[in-house]
């Protein structure tokens, strides 16, 4: 596994940036909304006479009165955004970073089949992803417990899968893709990110649109969902993990038969 410790390292500087920027952001959420909540009901009532731009971002079916529903909104959106983005940049750059930073043929050079090379590059992807979510969800429960406020451990946990899920989907294209690349792929690994962010909310606005759910993993990701069903969408988790795979299988056929330099 050396390959996949190597990779760890490589990136510790960056997972403690992105976890501690993500997770101290949320915190300082939570932290507000003491402060905030006697403001709540008035919130309530300014989005709920804002029409599609409430539908978009699924605030017409949230309470911001209570902390359940200021999180959704809230720390969702932090981390859905952020979490997206730092998936998407650390899956790109995964199998193209070689070639740019010129040490491929020194790799090559050692008794590893590509096969080897390729596994513990995604293993690695997705324990970072883990390692960011795992710090994410610490920096919310000292916040929540900061503010003398019951944990709702099921919403949590569930909107901490939710978002797991959707990075490991979004790493698992964007993987795919990297094994195409020799240069920088951040651009396009940022611009899927953001591309299925605003699926999401077009699906949110149009009916028309909603087959767009089943493209975007932001669509298993709303806080409503989750608060007012106490449950994942499956029908849209299901789409999302075929895509994630069909990520990662092209990743193995197109790296073994690339031409490396």
């Amino acid at each position: 596994m050396t390959i996949f410790k190597q990779e760890i390292k490589s990136q510790k500087l960056s997972i403690a940036i992105w976890s501690l920027s993500i997770g101290l952001l949320i915190a300082a959420c939570v932290l507000m909304y003491p402060d905030m909540e006697s403001q709540m009901e008035g919130v309530n009532d300014m989005f709920s006479s804002m029409g599609n731009f409430t539908e978009a971002f699924g605030m017409d079916q949230l309470n911001f009165g209570t902390l359940v529903g200021f999180y959704a909104v809230e720390g969702g959106n932090i981390l859905g955004i952020g979490g997206a983005f730092f998936a998407a940049i650390t899956a790109i750059t995964a199998l193209m970073k070689e070639e740019k930073e010129r040490t491929a043929e020194f790799l090559m050079t050692h008794p590893v089949s590509r096969t080897k090379i390729i596994t513990e590059k995604f293993l690695s992807v997705f324990s970072i992803i883990i390692i960011l979510n795992a710090v994410v969800l610490g920096c919310t429960l000292l916040s929540i417990v900061m503010i003398d406020e019951e944990i709702f451990w099921k919403e949590l946990l569930l909107f901490q899968l939710a978002y797991l899920l959707m990075q490991f989907e979004i790493a698992g294209i964007c993987f795919g893709i990297s094994a195409f690349l020799r240069k920088s792929g951040l651009g396009i690994g940022i611009g899927l990110a953001s591309l299925m962010y605003f699926f999401n909310i077009i699906a949110n606005i149009s009916e028309d649109a909603e087959v767009l759910k089943y493209i975007t993993p932001f669509g298993y990701t709303e806080g409503s969902d989750i608060i007012n069903n106490g449950e994942l969408k499956i029908e849209y988790i299901i789409p999302g993990m075929i895509m994630m795979l069909i990520g990662i299988i092209i990743a193995y056929v197109k790296y073994n038969k690339k031409d490396i330099h």
